[in-house]
């Protein structure tokens, strides 16, 4: 089936039609060749496929919240179409058997290109280094490895880890927590957790973990990736360390470039997610270092729970907040609207750069003839109040349910194949037997 794209809007700011005939991108330009479809793409914006670093599908073990099926429905709708899903599951993915196991789900699924993250170390119990190399060499080819939830606190196991991914161009994705500073902490140390007499989560005990875990990295001579950044002050150890010359790469979640801690005045637990939301001095710094290129990418640390488990007191209820759906739309409202960045700049912080990092292949020249047709079709001007129905997983835990959010995902192409279409998933069966 041949697919023609006509009359959208590139990053660079041209006006061209797209070509796909057999997943790949055949012609890009005024395509006179005639396709079996045609879409009609005038007032759109095409992205690459976005890509996320950073996902919690849930399967095995939490499939009560979201399954690999669910999750890669919510991620085809927000316009991914490669996700690379977390570790801690449960059981945990630290063996081949397991990551296999989520590949193969995910292929089944049909919607995206499900990518396993391996752990560090055994169930995430930070003292014994897990089967990487198996992982590295299984079916799975595992290059992003991590033991997020939690920290990988001891510095003689984060050095072998480093150590180990280096021989095969691995990639340490470090949750940095220093759990001994955050015990029963629930939000960020401030004026506001004084206020509302809750635990306070200070801030150094992010920024002293990446410090030491950029130092151990530049000393095997290893790749670390610093997921979720929330801190001026690990922007500024992140920043000396690109200037040292040092091989780091961070994140940010849209809902650390745009929500602030003030949002738990009303302790809704909706708005508890770990690293906590910090102050509006941390938001801006966190803009300007995705603008510098001090933050490499946005990774969505979609989480889900169900909503029995966040129906509780903040201080009982789990940490994170679905984001997905939603993530393109925030980073429109907090980095384009702003000026930060241009479409270009999306396309290189949701794209380009987090599949270098994760090492995934055909996201090097997004819409470049010959290369594999993943492709975002987003309307900017749209704009609409996000709701429940927006949600295409099995969790609702959203921080921006009944809030105005601009942009709309009109199309997603996976490997040739539209997997949203107007707006609406195209249901698996259809998927696959296209």
């Amino acid at each position: 089936m041949t697919l023609l794209i006509r009359g959208a809007s590139l990053v660079g700011g041209s006006t061209a039609d797209i070509l796909v005939a057999d997943g790949i991108i055949r012609e890009v330009g005024t395509v006179t060749s005639k396709a079996d479809r045609v879409v009609d793409a005038s007032g759109l914006v095409a992205l690459p496929g976005l890509v996320d670093l950073h996902t919690h599908l849930r399967e095995p073990g939490g499939e009560s919240a979201e399954t690999i099926l669910s999750g890669s429905r919510a991620a085809a709708a927000g316009g991914f179409t490669t996700v690379h899903a977390m570790a801690n599951t449960s059981p945990v993915a630290d063996t081949a058997e397991l990551v296999e196991m989520v590949v193969a789900r995910g292929r089944a699924a049909g919607y995206v290109d499900v990518r396993p993250v391996g752990a560090v170390t055994r169930g995430l119990g930070g003292d014994q280094l897990a089967d990487i190399g198996a992982m590295a060499r299984s079916s799975a080819r595992v290059t992003v490895f991590s033991d997020d939830g939690h920290c990988v606190g001891d510095a003689l196991v984060m050095r072998r880890a480093l150590e180990y991914v280096s021989t095969f161009g691995g990639v340490i994705a470090q949750h940095a927590q220093d759990p001994s500073l955050t015990v029963d902490a629930v939000m960020n140390e401030g004026a506001v957790s004084s206020e509302l007499g809750l635990r306070g989560w200070p801030r150094v005990a992010e920024e002293a973990i990446i410090a030491r875990d950029v130092l151990l990295a530049e000393y095997v001579g290893a790749r670390l990736h610093v997921c979720h950044v929330s801190t001026a002050g690990s922007v500024d150890v992140v920043r000396w360390a690109k200037k040292r010359g040092i091989a780091v790469t961070a994140e940010v979640t849209p809902h650390h470039l745009l929500l602030t801690d003030e949002s738990a005045r009303n302790y809704d637990p909706i708005f508890k997610v770990n690293p906590p939301l910090r102050t509006s001095e941390d938001v801006e710094a966190l803009r300007s270092a995705v603008a510098d290129g001090t933050i490499d990418i946005i990774a969505t640390d979609h989480a889900p729970h169900t909503a029995a488990s966040k129906d509780s007191s903040w201080n009982d209820a789990p940490f994170g907040m679905v984001g997905l759906e939603s993530a393109l739309s925030i980073v429109q409202l907090s980095l384009v609207e702003t000026g930060h960045l241009s479409w270009e700049g999306v396309a290189r912080v949701m794209s380009v750069a987090p599949a270098d990092i994760g090492r995934v292949a055909g996201y090097d020249s997004p819409l470049a003839v010959g290369s594999p047709a993943n492709i975002s079709l987003i309307d900017p001007s749209h704009s609409a109040t996000w709701s429940r129905e927006s949600l295409r997983g099995r969790s609702t835990n959203s921080p921006f349910v009944g809030r105005e959010l601009p942009g709309r995902v009109i199309a997603t192409i996976f490997n040739g194949t539209e997997t949203v279409i107007d707006g609406m998933l195209v249901e698996p069966e259809t998927v696959r037997n296209a």
